[in-house]
């Protein structure tokens, strides 16, 4: 399936919040970047990362996660090995470097899923 502002518009149809992690400073203005869309106009946003501030909560997600006790299984991987099996992936259609890329974002939506649990219920 191909990324398009339409394929992202169906897969979030009846979301009204998107949740993020440093969202308002990267994915939003990426995302705005590559395919033109502002997904903040479409949808209310909620960057996590001024939640995480105000509990004293600071660093990237995967610190933050660990300080909250927040497990992970792909401890190896981090946001820059993720461009590194990306790029694999393309250029060598390496299939074992997009099935670990999955996982680490599958990962990332769950975990974060749990980090708005805990900063919401505070």
């Amino acid at each position: 399936m191909q990324i398009t502002v339409d394929s992202i518009l169906e897969a979030l149809k009846g979301v009204s919040i998107i949740y993020t992690y440093n969202g308002k400073s990267f994915d939003l203005p990426f995302i705005y970047s590559r395919l033109g869309i502002n997904l903040a106009e479409h949808f209310t946003h909620h960057d996590l990362i001024y939640d995480c501030w105000r509990y004293n909560l600071y660093g990237g997600f995967k610190a933050v996660e660990r300080l909250l006790g927040i497990e992970r299984k792909l401890t190896e991987v981090n946001g820059y090995q993720a461009v590194r099996l990306w790029w694999r992936y393309v250029d060598y259609f390496d299939l074992d470097a997009l099935n670990t890329l999955l996982e680490y974002n599958k990962e990332d939506v769950l975990n974060l899923k749990v980090l708005k649990e805990r900063l919401i219920s505070t």
